[in-house]
Formats: structure tokens, C-alpha cells, sequence
């Protein structure tokens, strides 16, 4: 298996249109992570989007590509940076929802008063992790909802693995004045 760098070479060079199949197969899933860890749970089909764009763009500019950070931490910067700007387009847009989802939200459950309570929680988590700032919604939604590692949090996003922790750390306890401001204060 080439290396990143010998198939950005094999693009450049020769426009190998195969090499650039195997770097969009090997950093794919990982963008598609990125994007969707910033856009949020309910948006995989914006993050989608956003990886195709991600990738056209990267295919026009492999020429300009100098090489002077890693091809992953190029390409995931391109990523970051689209999909931040998806987001503040459509901060205000409600989230996609099957037919099948909203069916399962109407049907009751064994106590009506318990989900209800679970379901305002969520949401004021919710609420609360999209007043934090950019970076620390994608660490916490790699971190705890994909269950991405600190150290592919941290090639992800470009920046050393003790960054990563701090961010985690710095969103956890915002979360919690957040969310005690709301009056939850065991959440």
C-alpha cells in the first residue's frame, strides 16, 4: 500500500486518477466523522455532502498542495473548515428526521413522566453543547457519541493529543454550568 505522499505525487505528477480513488478511500470515513462530529447527529446527510465537496475541492488543488504538513492533516483542515461553514449557514435548520424516528418519539413508553424528564434533559444537553464553541462540539461528539480516541481526535483535527483532553476537559465543565444554569444539576 502506497503512503499518502506517493499517491499525492502519483495525482500530481501523472494525474493518476486511481491514486486519487485510494486516498478517497483511505480518508473517506474520517472526513465523513469530521463532518459529521460539527454538524451534528441529526445532519449525516449535509456531512456526506460536505465530504464530497471536501474531496472535489482537494482534487483541484493537489497542484497547489506543498506538502509541508501531512496530506491527513491538510485534507482534514479542508474538512473542518467546510464543514464549520455549512454549519453557520444553516445553524437554524432543523435536523432531518425519518418518518420512522418521529413514529418512535409519539409512541409511549412504559412511564410517560420519566421520558419526558429524559427528553428535557437531552434537549438541554443538547442546547448546551451548540452554545460551546466549535472545536469543543467536535471533540466531545468524536469523543462520546462516535467514540473516536484521543489520538485519532487529535490527527483529525490537526493538534497534539493533550489539546484534545484539555478541550474535552474545558467542554465537560462548561457543560455543567450550562446545564446547572438550566437546573439540572446531576446531569
Amino acid at each position: 500500500m502506497d503512503s499518502d505522499e506517493i499517491l499525492v505525487a502519483r495525482c500530481r505528477d501523472a494525474g493518476d486518477a486511481d491514486a486519487f480513488a485510494d486516498l478517497v478511500a483511505r480518508h473517506r470515513r474520517q472526513v465523513f466523522r469530521l463532518a459529521l462530529s460539527i454538524l451534528g447527529q441529526g445532519f449525516s446527510g449535509e456531512a456526506e455532502e460536505v465530504t464530497q465537496e471536501v474531496f472535489l475541492r482537494v482534487h483541484h488543488s493537489l497542484g497547489s498542495f506543498r506538502g509541508e504538513a501531512a496530506f491527513g492533516s491538510w485534507l482534514y483542515r479542508i474538512a473542518f473548515n467546510a464543514a464549520i461553514n455549512l454549519k453557520q449557514r444553516v445553524r437554524y435548520r432543523a435536523p432531518h428526521l425519518s418518518d420512522q424516528s418521529l413514529a418512535g418519539l409519539a409512541a409511549p413508553g412504559p412511564d410517560p413522566h420519566d421520558q419526558l424528564a429524559s427528553a428535557h434533559r437531552r434537549l438541554a444537553l443538547a442546547a448546551c453543547i451548540e452554545e460551546l464553541p466549535d472545536v469543543y462540539q467536535s471533540a466531545l461528539r468524536l469523543h462520546y457519541w462516535m467514540g473516536t480516541p484521543t489520538a485519532a481526535i487529535a490527527e483529525l483535527l490537526d493538534i497534539p493529543d493533550n489539546t484534545v483532553k484539555s478541550y474535552l476537559h474545558r467542554a465537560r465543565r462548561l457543560l455543567q454550568v450550562k446545564l446547572r444554569e438550566r437546573g439540572y444539576d446531576h446531569a
